[in-house]
């Protein structure tokens, strides 16, 4: 059976309209693709293959985010002979169901396939994201790689908290493939042989310190090369301190910053920092956070105070839910996945 490429240039997870459609990510993801497409013609890759989510919201599609989606598919197609791309559950309708999804026009676009079943060609398997009885399937499955858009249990989500087992779909079920590379959850991650490639950019404080995203080359039958977007926006949180020592080594361009007040300052010269900062280092923003404990000190308040973060406040209220309509642990798993 004859290799379906020599070199593939793969990406997943662009998410266009993310953060409420912002301009910014748009501007992002469109850069991205120019990035992808230059780095994979320098390698000589001869197909593009992208494995999921392209679009962030399943319901409606924004018409700015339609356009920079549409100009960034007509940028593949001119670049390459053939694009292979996996709807995602965030390009589903219904996250149960594959009939209805956001990247079903891209398939009049020429170069451009998109692969919403399971299909086998030259030894590699395009898995569909798995509804129904699907993952049955996967035991019988033999062939050199899988590329597929999986939520296996026993790996890191995107809100760093692992997967658990529900019973379907293991790990163990692969044993039939050579390798299966996935998109799905952001962060890089390989164990035996399934391998999580990594989104193509950080996109929030999830992702803070880990730069590891961009895209993967993949000569057939060989190792695979990670390459990280230069220009990539970055999330980091440093103490106050560790920013006025060593502010021009650690801070740089397209960097989101959250900044713990570990010394006091007043209101005044806390904002003339953040916008020095801002200014001098072309940060993308700077958020200064309050010590807690100072922020207990002078607080009325007597007695135990418990401090919780947006995602633990929110977590505890969902698993409260008591309800013959809402399914708590599905409310969870949507939220830890926005």
């Amino acid at each position: 059976m004859s290799n379906l490429f020599k070199r593939a240039a793969v990406f997943t997870d662009l998410h266009l309209g993310l953060k409420s459609n912002s301009i910014q990510h748009l501007r992002d993801c469109d850069n991205f693709v120019d990035w992808y497409i230059k780095t994979a013609h320098e390698n000589n890759c001869d197909i593009g293959l992208f494995l999921g989510d392209w679009h962030n919201h399943r319901a409606a599609i924004n018409l700015q985010t339609l356009q920079f989606s549409l100009r960034a598919l007509e940028k593949l197609s001119a670049a390459f002979d053939r694009f292979l791309m996996i709807p995602g559950n965030h390009d589903l309708y219904y996250r149960d169901r594959r009939d209805i999804h956001g990247a079903e026009w891209a398939n009049h676009i020429p170069n451009i396939q998109v692969i919403n079943d399971w299909h086998k060609e030259g030894d590699v398997i395009f898995a569909p994201w798995l509804v129904g009885d699907d993952h049955r399937q996967i035991p019988k499955m033999s062939g050199e790689y899988m590329m597929g858009h999986f939520e296996l249990p026993g790996y890191l989500m995107n809100a760093m908290v692992e997967m658990p087992d529900h019973g379907s779909v293991k790990r163990e079920d692969f044993g039939g493939i050579g390798h299966v590379f996935t998109g799905h959850f952001h962060k890089r991650q390989s164990k035996k042989n399934i391998t999580y490639i990594g989104n193509a950019f950080p996109h929030n404080f999830a992702d803070a310190g880990d730069d590891e995203r961009g895209m993967m080359i993949l000569d057939w039958g060989g190792t695979p090369e990670y390459h990280a977007w230069p220009d990539q926006p970055t999330y980091r949180v440093f103490d106050l301190s560790n920013i006025i020592d060593n502010g021009d080594q650690i801070l740089k361009p397209n960097m989101h910053v959250r900044v713990n007040l570990d010394i006091e300052i007043s209101y005044e010269e806390a904002n003339f920092i953040r916008e020095t900062f801002i200014n001098k280092h072309s940060l993308r923003e700077m958020a200064l956070m309050p010590n807690k404990r100072t922020a207990l000190e002078e607080s009325s308040y007597i007695g135990e105070v418990k401090f919780e973060s947006v995602d633990q406040i929110v977590t505890d209220q969902i698993v409260k839910i008591e309800s013959d309509f809402y399914d708590p642990n599905l409310l969870l798993k949507i939220y830890q996945e926005l």
